[in-house]
């Protein structure tokens, strides 16, 4: 079993900056994000290959948010840049193997209990 520990939410105003952070127990092959606002379905939102340092990003972050890690301390991070309200929501950190496409919340065993993210206008 994997435990997921994410911190680094918070409250900003739009166009502002966050980085979120996910400490797993253990290294796993693909740690990813998802979102889920109120009302809404969970949401992909990256994901990064541990060993090959490859990653994904959803078109509705791509070129604001950056997924990394650093796998010394077995932590994944966001860099959320150019905030915008519509990206408020609860941040899950997910791991697991290379099962599926990655993009899918079943392609991922293991789960944090999220970060809140709250972008104003």
């Amino acid at each position: 079993q994997v435990q997921l520990v994410e911190s680094g939410g918070g409250s900003v105003q739009a166009g502002g900056s966050l980085r979120l952070s996910c400490v797993a127990s253990a290294l796993t092959l693909r740690m990813a994000w998802f979102r889920q606002a109120p009302g809404k379905e969970r949401e992909w939102v990256a994901f990064i290959d541990t060993s090959t340092g490859g990653t994904f990003a959803a078109n509705s972050v791509m070129g604001r948010f950056t997924i990394s890690r650093d796998n010394a301390k077995n932590t994944a991070y966001l860099h959320m840049n150019s905030l915008k309200p519509e990206d408020t929501g609860m941040y899950y950190c997910a791991a697991g193997l290379r099962v599926g496409n990655g993009f899918l919340a079943q392609d991922y065993k293991y789960w944090g209990q999220g970060t809140q993210v709250t972008v104003s206008s």
